[in-house]
């Protein structure tokens, strides 16, 4: 063979050996609220995104406020969060951008079926977490940086006071933990409905206090200022999908347990702004 066989084949092999090497665009990262993975939601979506866009979509499950970091370093082109103050912080400072609610549902606060602080009498939540607090009773908290927490630390201040700290026991985890830690204890905590149904067959723990605009549960979808080019091209569209494309329909339909755990945002409501509420406010998903 001549020198330049050998060098042809060898051009042939590299052009296969690249066309090997060759990928799609990379996957678009999303960092979302636990709440949205563990109850099972982007796992049933997001492969009909994946088939219509052709693109990957790598989740990131963390509380919101460790999805927002991601967002402000870039690490993520997209959120997914429920915690409206903190959301409220991201727009202002300029960190995120495309702000849009796409559905909601509620906050539970669960906990012995014998309910020992007597919460299911409260007049509301944060009469409920005052009672939690005065009587001898367990409450686990998530303790970390999540919409979840927010919300909780919201009501604690609604309900005056906080139980000693042998009483209030912060796991660091997510909710599901959590709630596993809270059966276990025969303890109250807070939950949002959809990981709550998701688990709910696995606890020994019942929904004691339920409804009220102090327990709407927001969630939001949004892009990082950093993102530009291919990737907010690519968090742009799954953005649109899931508040005006198929991703709406197919949020609908989801169940979890057997049971609607989220709502889509209505039509016609108020939906760029972290304050900005449903204009039909249920006091649970359906």
């Amino acid at each position: 063979m001549d020198a330049a066989a050998r060098n042809h084949i060898f051009a042939l092999a590299l052009v296969v050996a690249l066309m090997g090497c060759r990928t799609g665009p990379p996957p678009l990262r999303v960092a979302t609220t636990t709440s949205v993975e563990n109850s099972g939601l982007l796992t049933a979506i997001l492969p009909a995104f994946e088939r219509e866009s052709g693109l990957t979509v790598e989740v990131l499950p963390v509380g919101s406020g460790q999805a927002l970091n991601l967002i402000r370093r870039g690490d993520a082109s997209v959120g997914i969060t429920h915690d409206p103050p903190a959301e409220a912080a991201a727009l202002k400072s300029g960190d995120i951008a495309a702000y849009r609610k796409f559905m909601f549902n509620d906050f539970l606060i669960v906990g012995p079926a014998s309910d020992p602080a007597g919460i299911r009498g409260a007049t509301d939540a944060g009469n409920a977490f005052h009672r939690i607090a005065t009587e001898q009773a367990v409450f686990v908290s998530r303790g970390d940086a999540s919409g979840t927490y927010s919300r909780e630390q919201e009501l604690w201040t609604a309900a005056g006071q906080k139980p000693p700290a042998t009483r209030l026991l912060e796991t660091g985890q997510g909710m599901g933990a959590t709630l596993r830690v809270a059966s276990e204890r025969d303890a109250y905590t807070l939950t949002d409905r959809a990981t709550f149904e998701q688990f709910r067959s696995r606890l020994r723990l019942a929904v004691i206090h339920e409804g009220g605009p102090e327990l709407l549960n927001t969630y939001s979808v949004f892009l990082s200022v950093r993102a530009s080019g291919a990737p907010r091209d690519a968090g742009m569209r799954l953005a649109d999908w899931l508040t005006d494309g198929n991703g709406r329909m197919l949020i609908d339909g989801f169940v979890s347990n057997n049971q609607p755990v989220f709502r889509i945002w209505p039509a016609g409501s108020p939906a760029t702004q972290p304050s900005d509420l449903p204009i039909v406010q249920p006091a649970h998903a359906r």
